[in-house]
């Protein structure tokens, strides 16, 4: 059985003194909304963590901790025993009880046109009751290991200002007795957006800021900073730019280039993370004929043939694009977590390039003098997408696939790849419970929305053998066993060569000498975590 000890808390507070301070944060990506169940999304989660709390956390590791409940423990291997924590109080002064856990559960599925659903965190789940008001009790589907580390992503709302019924019974096929749900603009507009975390929301201006305020009820430690203005600059330089001017006090994402004189630069100083987030290439399967941005192929889909995809990834250079893309801030990837993560296959190197077999691929595949291709990508999203595009472009043009870049902001393309719009495209996906079968799950099981399988697969890639040995492993206790199924299930995507590891980032934040950060595997910017350093206290 494992338990999660509630004295672990303690882990990730932080001892800072009482101060009247505003910190200003230089944000690379916009969140899409202030909704804390519309978007799996990393930059959703990193602002909802500063509003919304979720049962469990994660520390800088991203291993599971608790929060909301102050102890976890497996009662069997289906049955799970959540402990609330008492004296936590929503910042409108209602008490946080299991009414707000079960309604906010039940209404993660209900988010209407939700980008990329938060249900894969919970897709587990088969009952879920309150003995007490500070008592859940889950029961899985079949033993679930992994439990207390997706519960971190789904966060507890107010069931009280969302109207919901005093009595609501849990039902994963939908829970009834709910009139209406609550709407994302609800949230947007800040009626609903009521949290038990160490801020509250002062105002959200789309394109501009969110301001937040500390939450002088907050039932942890509390945060130094009273007041918090979030500013998403999406242009590295002009992040950059506002670092130096002293316009804002800390950034994330700081560009490749401007690292060494920032670094240089005695006023400021930086903090550096290996990351869970792979950038990766996939491929649109869902068509016999070609999809979107495919030419000259004799009315075929070229990505169904295994040959053209193992071409693909031959034809790039990973160390080429980590070395003068990254600048040294990445890591090559073989598959789609980094070695010694859980669930990763110890030993895997990356793909080499190899133009001249990548060639004879193509040939095999009826391709001789290639065919033509559109690249959609982010260009603001990730660390320098817009050019590892354009080299990948490069790379893939000289194996005869003419390839062109299709670049826009991460909003639109994040919309126009839920649709399907794309044959090929580039993108990234943190592993939010740090284990192969985060990524495995979303990116390449064969998409099933009442499972919570192949959330993020929007091109239809499926490998039945694949799913059944990851269905496998979800249902194994023992680390072990359960880890090697995992590594299995990867090798088989990665042989399958369904979709295209690139790298894994190395997330740099920059900022004003004076302040401390302890850096996050899963990339988050939270405010609570930057400290004064000690000779500045």
């Amino acid at each position: 059985m494992r338990t999660i000890m509630g004295a672990a808390v303690a882990a990730l507070m932080l001892a800072l003194p009482a101060a009247a301070q505003e910190l200003r944060v230089g944000l690379s990506a916009e969140p899409s909304s202030v909704d804390p169940h519309f978007h799996n999304l990393t930059p959703n989660h990193q602002l909802r963590s500063h509003v919304f709390e979720s049962l469990t956390d994660q520390d800088k590791n991203q291993q599971p901790i608790p929060k909301l409940a102050e102890s976890v423990r497996a009662v069997d291997p289906t049955t799970w025993e959540f402990k609330l924590r008492r004296g936590v109080k929503f910042t409108d002064g209602t008490e946080f009880t299991a009414r707000d856990v079960i309604f906010s559960y039940c209404r993660v599925p209900k988010v209407e046109n939700s980008p990329s659903s938060l249900v894969v965190s919970m897709r587990a789940i088969a009952t879920m009751t309150a003995p007490d008001p500070y008592t859940v009790i889950v029961t899985t589907t079949a033993p679930h290991p992994i439990l207390a580390n997706e519960l971190s992503n789904i966060a507890i709302i107010s069931a009280k200002a969302a109207g919901a019924p005093e009595n609501l019974t849990f039902n994963r096929a939908g829970c009834t007795g709910v009139e209406a749900w609550p709407k994302t603009e609800d949230f947007n507009n800040l009626k609903l957006a009521i949290g038990t975390g160490p801020f509250r929301y002062a105002s959200f201006t789309r394109g501009d800021r969110i301001v937040l305020e500390r939450n002088d009820g907050y039932w942890g430690e509390k945060p130094i900073w009273q007041r918090v203005t979030l500013r998403p600059i999406t242009q590295a330089a002009s992040r950059v730019a506002a670092l130096l001017a002293g316009d804002v006090d800390f950034i994330e994402n700081p560009p490749i280039q401007d690292l060494p004189r920032i670094k240089q630069n005695p006023q400021f100083a930086t903090a550096e993370a290996l990351s869970s987030r792979i950038i990766y290439l996939h491929f649109n399967y869902l068509t016999e004929t070609p999809p979107p941005g495919v030419t000259d192929t004799a009315g075929k889909n070229p990505f169904r043939d295994r040959r053209v995809r193992e071409a693909i990834s031959l034809a790039i250079d990973r160390d080429a694009i980590v070395a003068r893309i990254m600048g040294g801030v990445g890591v090559a990837a073989a598959e789609l977590l980094p070695n010694p993560l859980p669930g990763t296959n110890a030993g895997i190197k990356p793909e080499r390039p190899n133009i001249d077999r990548a060639k004879q691929l193509l040939a095999e595949a009826g391709y001789p003098n290639g065919f033509g291709l559109v690249l959609g990508t982010p260009n603001d999203r990730y660390i320098n997408d817009g050019q590892i595009a354009q080299a990948i472009a490069q790379m893939l043009t000289r194996i005869g696939i003419r390839t062109q870049i299709d670049a826009m902001t991460a909003s639109t393309f994040f919309a126009r790849r839920n649709r399907a719009e794309f044959g090929f495209w580039l993108s990234g996906w943190a592993a939010d419970t740090a284990e192969m079968s985060n990524p495995l799950r979303a990116l390449a099981a064969t998409p099933d929305r009442n499972r919570g399988m192949g959330t993020t697969n929007p091109g239809g890639y499926s490998n039945p053998a694949m799913d059944a040995k990851l269905f496998e492993a979800l249902t194994i206790v023992d680390d072990a066993r359960r880890n090697a199924l995992l590594a299995e299930a990867s090798k088989m995507v990665m042989a399958d060569f369904g979709l295209i590891p690139l790298h894994f980032e190395v997330s740099v934040w920059a900022f004003r000498r004076g302040l401390t950060y302890t850096a996050q595997m899963n990339q988050y910017s939270r405010a609570e975590l930057v400290q004064q350093a000690a000779a500045s206290r």
